[in-house]
């Protein structure tokens, strides 16, 4: 599913499988005055970053299938995107992944339950809207 909400200089792309949390976190950051898509899954974003250049700041959960977090960001790090920054959110890591996640450089990665207020501020630093 893809979904574009209000215009936006800069937006941020929610990728999760879960439909319920990738909603609630582009509803979480809407009431912060941040534009998000959202995206279920490595293709359909990958869709989202090579045609929208407005994607300022890539949220990612770790755990989904058939293309994990991890893949995703590596193809990200592979294309004309490479530079984009990017978080990973996650109710199910281990000290590996988050090694791994670095290696990637994610600007972040944090554990879910999330705690909104730092990730809301976060998101406005990425953007510069802080």
């Amino acid at each position: 599913m893809l979904q574009a909400n209000c215009e936006s200089p800069q937006r941020v792309l929610i990728v999760d499988d879960d439909s319920d949390a990738r909603e609630l976190l582009a509803e979480i950051l809407g009431l912060n005055d941040i534009s998000c898509l959202t995206a279920s899954g490595g293709d359909s974003a990958m869709h989202l970053l090579r045609t929208r250049q407005s994607i300022g700041l890539l949220i990612t959960d770790l755990r989904m299938a058939p293309c994990d977090g991890l893949d995703l960001i590596r193809r990200v790090r592979e294309s004309d995107r490479a530079e984009l920054p990017i978080i990973i959110v996650s109710g199910d890591a281990n000290v590996r992944d988050a090694i791994d996640a670095m290696h990637l450089s994610v600007v972040d990665f944090l554990l879910k339950p999330l705690n909104t207020k730092h990730l809301v501020k976060l998101v406005k630093r990425e953007l510069g809207m802080s």
